[in-house]
């Protein structure tokens, strides 16, 4: 595996697609168990999560439904902390069991904004699935109920995660090299 360039950064190899495949298929199994006969509705946040979401649901053998909401608040390499809906939920959810899929939580304020919005549609519970978690970084106390991996402040691309909307279509995960 080789370093790759994005736009003006270069970036190393951190996680190989064999880490990333095996960890979804845990998270899969987990879930799978957990939330037998609940036919849960994944709600996949876009864009990151987009392969993450659907390597997750090829390994998901329950009842279930998929919808899509995308926020957005980065703004190159940092954050904004301020969350920007760009595709809400146009549906109801009351008593609706949901799993909210996640490319990766830092801060955890996207994430927050989305289940006090959950919450106030009266969802009967909701559950989070992460790809990756950056428990240095993360400001908040709800629970994150599916983690794959714990890694550390590391700026990353590869795997539906991207820098400026570039570099998403890699396989596996890349850091920025220093």
């Amino acid at each position: 595996m080789n370093n790759i360039k994005v736009l003006d950064k270069e970036f190393a190899p951190y996680i190989s697609q064999v880490e990333i495949e095996s960890e979804i298929r845990r998270i899969a199994t987990q879930i799978n168990r957990d939330m037998q006969d609940k036919n849960p509705l994944f709600l996949v946040m876009l864009n990151g999560a987009f392969m993450f979401a659907a390597e997750l649901l090829k390994n998901i053998e329950i009842d279930c439904e998929t919808s899509f909401v995308k926020y957005s608040t980065y703004d190159g390499t940092q954050s904004t902390c301020e969350a920007k809906e760009l595709i809400g939920l146009n549906s109801s959810l009351k008593g609706r069991n949901i799993v909210i899929v996640e490319d990766i939580i830092d801060s955890g304020f996207t994430m927050s904004c989305l289940i006090q919005k959950l919450q106030s549609m009266e969802v009967a519970s909701i559950k989070i699935a992460t790809m990756l978690f950056k428990p240095e970084a993360f400001k908040f106390d709800y629970k994150i109920d599916y983690i794959g991996m714990n890694i550390g402040n590391e700026f990353i691309v590869g795997y539906g995660l991207d820098y400026n909307e570039h570099g998403r279509n890699y396989p596996l995960i890349y850091q920025v090299v220093k």
